[in-house]
């Protein structure tokens, strides 16, 4: 039976430690098996026996049987909470409705994407996508190295434009919970060359992340946080231009978000504001709401979003706002590795007069 002090523990997840501390878990020599057995009422239950070096058992009393499958159930359920109110990065609020609107859609493009992995553990990335529309091609191509004993991680990338891109970040080393990335880009027909300083930090209380443009005339300085209390989020995030000794953004946002529920609003630079409502319905559907509105416009954009699991490897995707947009989507794995993507983009309001979008992705995996 918990007491008093294991309800002050379970609402205080940095003590989580403690109550794990008095779990009945056993030493290495000692093995456990979870069998069936009768409970005191009659009913069939379950309950953990313990075996020796030797073999022999030493089982709980039946008394015993129904407080060690609550107490193990409830270290399971505690330990998959204190995961999920991990507070998410700034970019990331909203990102379960996000997925429900953008994941599983690609309008107007016919899109190839390949990912395998060397022997020696180099992983490449490819892409390739075709715009109907404007005709133009753009492929892609990224390699990634990892070196985890000093947890270094190396990308370099390029793509059709003719920019290259290299990538250096060691993560968890300095400290834990801390990810350091230096990042620079260099355009050879124009001589353009980029650089960012990126760091990222998080525990189960905040996520901070800051961005430094390394631009000689005057680095943009961009900084978000992000603080979680009981999965009550609160986030800030500005970004600072040291060449015109001003702020170019101010946005601010309130969220919460559980296991399956997520409720994320923003409001940027005083003027912008969204909303945001994702609900997993069941282990098939999920489901998402998003409104944005500008202030001084009278314009609102309201839409409503779904995801339908078929089965393991088929989903069905629809996505519908108030000008009467339509977007559909369904996704096959075809076998391991191979997904299949098809989608189509709808004017609703202009049905008859065309110009409706039709989308194939194709991407291989091994």
């Amino acid at each position: 039976m918990l007491n008093f002090d294991d309800i002050l523990i379970f609402f205080n997840i940095n003590q989580l430690r403690k109550l794990y501390d008095r779990l009945p878990f056993v030493d290495a020599a000692v093995t456990q098996e979870t069998i069936s057995c009768l409970r005191p009422d009659g009913t069939i239950g379950q309950m953990i026996i313990c075996k020796d070096e030797d073999g022999e058992i030493q089982c709980p009393n039946n008394e015993t049987i129904q407080s060690q499958e609550n107490k193990f159930s409830l270290w399971r359920w505690l330990r998959n909470f204190h995961n999920d109110m991990a507070p998410p990065y700034y970019a990331d609020l909203g990102k379960k409705a996000n997925d429900v609107f953008s994941k599983g859609y690609h309008f107007g493009v016919f899109k190839l994407d390949l990912k395998t992995k060397s022997e020696s553990g180099v992983e490449f990335t490819s892409g390739i996508t075709s715009n109907q529309e404007s005709g133009k091609v753009f492929g892609s191509l990224s390699s990634k190295f990892a070196v985890k004993d000093y947890g270094l991680t190396f990308t370099e990338k390029w793509n059709t434009d003719n920019t290259l891109a290299t990538d250096i970040t060691i993560q968890d080393k300095i400290a834990a919970g801390l990810k350091v990335t230096l990042e620079g880009t260099f355009a050879p027909q124009t001589g353009t060359k980029t650089g960012k300083l990126k760091t990222s930090f998080t525990n189960d209380t905040v996520a901070v992340n800051t961005n430094l443009d390394l631009d000689l005339a005057g680095p943009v300085v961009d900084v978000a946080a992000v603080l979680n209390y009981q999965g009550w989020l609160a986030g800030v995030h500005t970004q600072f231009d040291t060449q015109k000794a001003k702020f170019s953004k101010n946005n601010f946002a309130l969220g919460y978000q559980s296991g399956d529920f997520a409720l994320h609003t923003n409001v940027d630079n005083g003027k912008d504001f969204g909303g945001s409502i994702y609900q997993k319905v069941s282990d098939k559907l999920d489901c998402g709401v998003s409104m944005k509105w500008t202030a001084g416009s009278a314009d609102t954009l309201f839409g409503v979003g779904a995801k339908y699991a078929l089965d393991q490897d088929a989903s069905l995707h629809a996505k519908i706002n108030n000008k009467s947009l339509i977007g559909l989507g369904y996704q096959q794995k075809l076998r391991p590795g191979v997904t299949l993507t098809l989608s189509a983009a709808i004017d609703g309001q202009n049905f008859n007069a065309g110009g409706h979008k039709v989308g194939v992705a194709l991407e291989l995996e091994p």
